[in-house]
């Protein structure tokens, strides 16, 4: 698992939410166990307490289950929870400040869709 560390935010939120790209992208799927603490602290070289703490909030988000003396494993059902999670987080927290700035620069929907409003970056290879 490669992760690039920024200082935005705190390493343990950045763990959580590389868990859970993983999981949606299916890289780990319902009932696959996640890394160990000990794994990750390793090869991340960070504090097991950070993942500890990233671990948790995947329990509490009831996206994961501790298996005592087994490890974490993902729960049924947490792809699709997740989709819905992230929708919500971005159409909240992201989305507004995105807007914005679009505005702010004029951007039209062509221009965000990588088409030209001369018609150039078709795909299509036909002249409508």
């Amino acid at each position: 698992m490669e992760i690039i560390w920024n200082n935005k935010e705190p390493i343990y939120l950045q763990l959580r939410d590389r868990l859970v790209e993983l999981i949606m992208d299916g890289v780990l799927q319902e009932g696959d166990a996640l890394p160990s603490v000990r794994q990750i602290s390793s090869e991340q070289r960070i504090n097991p307490l950070t993942v500890s703490k990233a671990f948790q909030i995947l329990v509490d988000e009831e996206l994961v289950e501790k298996k005592r003396g087994l490890g974490m494993y993902v729960v049924k059902g947490a792809k699709e929870k997740l989709g819905k999670l992230e929708k919500t987080k971005f159409l909240e927290e992201e989305w507004p400040g995105i807007r914005e700035r679009i505005e702010r620069l004029g951007l039209e929907p062509d221009e965000l869709l990588g088409r030209s409003a001369s018609g150039q970056g078709k795909t299509s290879g036909t002249d409508n």
